[in-house]
Formats: structure tokens, sequence, C-alpha cells
């Protein structure tokens, strides 16, 4: 039998996490980033129909600065990713980073009650989720 930890999404995610509108800019999006951690921005839904969107840092590297374009005139909704793959905040972070694998992922937001609880990467949970192993064991 396995003594291993039990260790879910909710136990290592970031609870701090900055949520933008598709219509912002870019430029807006990125002077409004209160987390100094933000890698990524989660565009909210629009209705209750909606889906999350999400914008990594990188599409911004990539598809704005990379293509020379002006931020003020780049809108959220035409670099992001949506619907954005989420997690559950009570999955084991063995499947989480399954599916980030399958998925090529590096982060996600985490979803309870379908909202937004936080946002979860492969860095949280191997660092935190296994760090949390070694130190019960």
């Amino acid at each position: 039998m396995n003594d291993r930890q039990l260790i879910r999404v909710k136990d290592v995610m970031k609870t701090d996490f900055d949520m933008v509108d598709g219509l912002d800019t870019v430029q807006m999006a990125l002077e409004r980033m209160i987390h100094i951690e933000t890698k990524s921005l989660i565009v909210k839904k629009r209705h209750d129909d909606d889906e999350y969107g999400l914008v990594t840092l990188s599409d911004i590297a990539r598809l704005v600065l990379a293509n020379d374009r002006a931020p003020e005139r780049v809108n959220i909704y035409e670099i992001m990713t949506k619907p954005a793959l989420t997690i559950s905040s009570s999955m084991d972070i063995r499947y989480a980073a399954r599916i980030f694998s399958r998925f090529d992922l590096t982060r996600a937001p985490v979803l309870d009650n379908r909202e937004i609880v936080g946002i979860v990467s492969l860095t949280d949970m191997v660092l935190k989720g296994l760090k949390t192993n070694l130190e019960s064991s």
C-alpha cells in the first residue's frame, strides 16, 4: 500500500492572480498587474455561459513584442487562449501534472464551483507538492 500523502491542487496553488477583460489592451492589462509573481493573466468571462481565457507573459512576448506590435493597439482577446484548460481545486497534483504534460501546459486556472479560486503551475506542483511529500517521509 502506498503511504504517500495525497496533495491536492488547492494545497499548492497560488490564490493571488490577476484578471483582465478581453477588451483591455495589452498595455492596460500590464499596467493593472498587481501581483509581482504573475506570469499569466486570467481573462474574465463575459457572461455565465462563457468560459475563462488565459494570456501568459510568453504569449505577450511572442505575439506582441516579437512581432513589433504596439501593446496599446492589441486587445487581450486577440492573443488569449480561450477556453482555458482549467483544473479542479480538489484534483490530486499527480493527475494535474499528467494533464499539464499531455497538453503541454505550464500553468492553468483553478476552478471551484465554476469560479476561479487560484492558478497553479508545474513549478508549484513540483516545488510545493514534492517538497511536502519529502518532508512527510
